[in-house]
């Protein structure tokens, strides 16, 4: 708390003290069934004030003199409102701090640069969640404040130019519903021995993201029937293209082969997450197909929620965005899955 040195406080008439912000919590009491702040500390008075200030025996206050200094609430409101980009509401300030919240389904994305210049600034402080989450509407994303009760109007402007060089700070990028090809891979469901549990699985992940499976196509073990089959996805006017299995290093397991040959340009082949290690991302044009280990089939938490969120979102996920996910890639596979409520990924 910044300590007010005595030419910035003084005991006014409350009549006199209107317009200026008081410095001490008021108490209202009601015998035997209230008892509480009528007035907070930070307020600013007003002419309807003055009639209940005199009701409760308040005949001075004391005041803060603002000279060349703003209010908590209306500095953390040009923050809030210099730092926020689309799809983010803000609340009304309330005890100094406005909150930042989801206006609808998306990706959360931070500038992370920009929050830590942001932060850098005295007296001035932004709290968000991690970067790169998918958040509903409605859902708190943030808050911002600033410590004192009142600041230089200089530390705001800094804060102001940071969120215009950074801009935005936080907002949210809503989902593209897309028309996903899902190939299957594997002999031993091909030929009917054992039932596919993979496309399951994938049709409920994409479905929860707001896209659609338009079809799905089982295939061998086999590198032409593949690859036909990603094709016949790409003639149909698929957008994505999930193929699931065949990811391994084993002979049977020719998925990645496959794209490559369907025309698919690589951006990476194994990632520092586990589990997902063995995921694949490339294009075909403007296509994105991505290859799936098995263990997307069985975590509930793995590489896909971490990379196909961001692809539905527009975003372009490069090699060197894979690279930084081994910090907060390893799953520690709890026994009550609590993602996103946990480390992985972050």
């Amino acid at each position: 708390m910044k300590f007010y040195e005595k030419d910035r406080m003084q005991s006014l008439p409350v009549r006199d003290a209107v317009g200026k912000m008081l410095l001490h919590d008021i108490t209202r009491i009601v015998p035997d069934v209230f008892k509480g702040p009528a007035f907070r500390k930070g307020h600013i008075i007003t002419e309807g004030d003055v009639d209940q200030l005199l009701d409760l025996g308040k005949q001075h206050v004391y005041v803060a003199c603002l000279n060349g200094e703003i209010h908590e609430n209306d500095a953390a409101l040009r923050i809030a409102r210099a730092a926020a980009g689309k799809n983010i509401a803000l609340s009304d300030p309330k005890e100094g701090k406005v909150g930042f919240s989801a206006r609808t389904f998306g990706l959360l994305k931070i500038h992370v640069e920009g929050l830590a210049q942001l932060n850098s600034i005295p007296e001035v402080i932004c709290a968000t969640m991690h970067t790169n989450q998918t958040v509903d509407p409605g859902q708190d994303l943030a808050g911002t404040r600033v410590i004192p009760l009142s600041i230089d109007e200089n530390h705001i402007m800094a804060a102001e130019n940071v969120c215009e060089t950074f801009f935005p700070i936080i907002e949210i990028k809503p989902f593209v519903r897309m028309d996903v090809g899902l190939v299957v891979t594997g002999s031993e469901v091909f030929s009917g021995r054992i039932r596919d549990g993979f496309g399951p699985v994938v049709q409920k992940k994409f479905e929860a993201l707001g896209s659609r499976i338009m079809d799905k196509k089982i295939v061998s073990d086999d590198m032409d029937m593949t690859v036909a089959a990603i094709k016949d996805f790409l003639d149909s006017g698929a957008k994505f293209i999930a193929v699931t299995g065949g990811m391994s290093v084993d002979p049977d397991d020719l998925t990645p082969a496959a794209i490559k040959k369907a025309g698919g340009e690589v951006v990476f082949y194994g990632a520092p997450v586990l589990p997902g290690a063995m995921f694949l991302l490339a294009y075909i044009k403007d296509v994105p197909v991505i290859g799936l280990p098995g263990c997307v089939m069985y975590y509930r938490a793995s590489i896909f929620d971490l990379v196909v969120p961001r692809l539905l979102a527009g975003e372009t996920v490069t090699h060197k965005d894979i690279i930084h996910m081994g910090h907060g890639g390893f799953c520690t596979a709890c026994k009550t899955c609590r993602y996103p409520q946990c480390s992985f990924g972050k």
